[in-house]
């Protein structure tokens, strides 16, 4: 079964808008996790404007099941995720002041820079991961790099599959048949929600976990959370 991380960059953003501590971000990480939900995710940014520093290290102590943080491994974003220590870290190419990610990792250019920065992790017994579009070239310099995982961008899917063409899939199948032939976990994320979730499960193969939050949290003010997570594991089952 496809393991739920769940991103709660929105929670963080709520509270953010009112100052305070409501809604309670480290109540709702655990209550996800009580509900089903098998990690939490975070992508702090470094204007804070949702996730903050401080909330990474408040995490720790609440997180019992997979802790994935996620950025730019900048100076202050390394020294972070050496200090808490997650379970995985997920490296994301986004420009100071992106609303959200809009790319991967271009893993030919910047190959010596991911591997030292995948190395420093790795050093410190952290499992690494990095953001990358579904191209054969970018899933090769992502082998090279020497990263445990890859996290498919999945925007261009979402978009097509919303229009229609399931046929959106078909550069994800091929990276992910590529990426299992290469011995890299494959991690999913980017505008994945209860619409698409199945389908992407269903024709990825070896799709280990898939981080949702917008999505996620937007269904839940409908639905609530405790049932969208139930039903986010239905769909991965």
């Amino acid at each position: 079964m496809t393991k739920l991380s769940v991103n709660i960059n929105k929670i963080a953003t709520l509270r953010n808008a009112r100052g305070g501590n409501v809604p309670d971000l480290l109540k709702v990480a655990t209550d996800i996790q009580k509900f089903g939900g098998q990690g939490i995710t975070i992508h702090p940014r470094p204007d804070e404007r949702h996730i903050r520093y401080q909330d990474a290290r408040d995490l720790k102590s609440v997180v019992y099941t997979e802790f994935n943080i996620e950025g730019n491994p900048q100076h202050n974003f390394i020294d972070l995720v050496l200090e808490c220590k997650p379970e995985q870290v997920t490296l994301v190419p986004d420009a100071i002041g992106a609303i959200t990610s809009s790319a991967g990792w271009d893993t030919v250019k910047n190959q010596a820079y991911l591997t030292e920065m995948i190395q420093e992790f790795q050093r410190h017994g952290i499992r690494t991961s990095i953001f990358v579009d579904p191209i054969h070239e970018i899933i090769e310099g992502a082998k090279k790099t020497g990263t445990d995982r890859i996290e498919l961008y999945t925007e261009a899917f979402a978009h097509q599959y919303s229009l229609g063409n399931e046929r959106g899939i078909d550069p994800y199948v091929k990276a992910a048949i590529l990426a299992n032939e290469l011995d890299l976990g494959i991690n999913a994320g980017h505008d994945l929600s209860l619409d698409n979730i199945q389908f992407f499960k269903q024709n990825i193969p070896g799709l280990l976990e898939v981080s949702i939050g917008h999505a996620l949290i937007s269904e839940s003010l409908y639905l609530g959370l405790e049932n969208v997570v139930n039903m986010y594991l239905h769909k991965m089952k």
